[in-house]
């Protein structure tokens, strides 16, 4: 009897596509699309622009994936990735995008809404924010992270965190009272 074969830790997968191993890379990508696209899915609704996000994150990975220092895991150093991405496209997407009236979901929120009226209520209000206002109240508040897992994925010192989503709850309570 053959022992059962053991899967590759992340780090040898990494080791594997540094040294030519294209396969070893596919299995990375299979291992950590659904995690990213978690994550996407918190900034993106449309199904082409999840896809987009994960295929970006992805290309990113692969094209720094030597600077990958293996002082952390790989998870963590590509879900830094995914997050900024997903900063990038919420900053596109609120240049080009015509935002949805809230006056049109005041019919909505004055009836007793229905915990899919309530998420796109919610949705609306996330969409005004400033860019880097929606990611932290999504990291804190939708992920449930915490705030030196926040300061760890943008960049931004612990202090700065705290700032930004206090500022990014005031503003959210704002839009949410207009349009009561």
């Amino acid at each position: 009897m053959t022992a059962p074969q053991q899967e590759p830790t992340d780090e040898r997968l990494v080791c594997a596509t540094l040294a030519g191993d294209d396969g070893a890379f596919a299995v990375l990508v299979g291992r950590h699309k659904r995690r990213v696209l978690g994550l996407a899915a918190r900034f993106a609704r449309d199904h082409h622009a999840l896809d987009d996000l994960a295929q970006e994150t992805f290309l990113h990975a692969w094209r720094y994936l030597r600077r990958f220092r293996n002082d952390a895991p790989f998870e963590h150093w590509l879900i830094r990735i995914a997050v900024r991405v997903c900063y990038d496209y919420l900053r596109r997407v609120r240049r080009d995008a015509v935002l949805t009236p809230l006056e049109n979901l005041d019919m909505v929120a004055k009836e007793s809404p229905a915990p899919e009226q309530a998420r796109e209520i919610v949705a609306v209000a996330l969409a005004r924010l400033r860019p880097d206002e929606r990611l932290v109240v999504t990291l804190l508040e939708l992920e449930e992270r915490s705030v030196k897992d926040v300061a760890d994925l943008t960049g931004w010192s612990e202090s700065n965190v705290k700032v930004r989503a206090f500022r990014a709850r005031q503003a959210l309570r704002k839009i949410l009272e207009r349009q009561s």
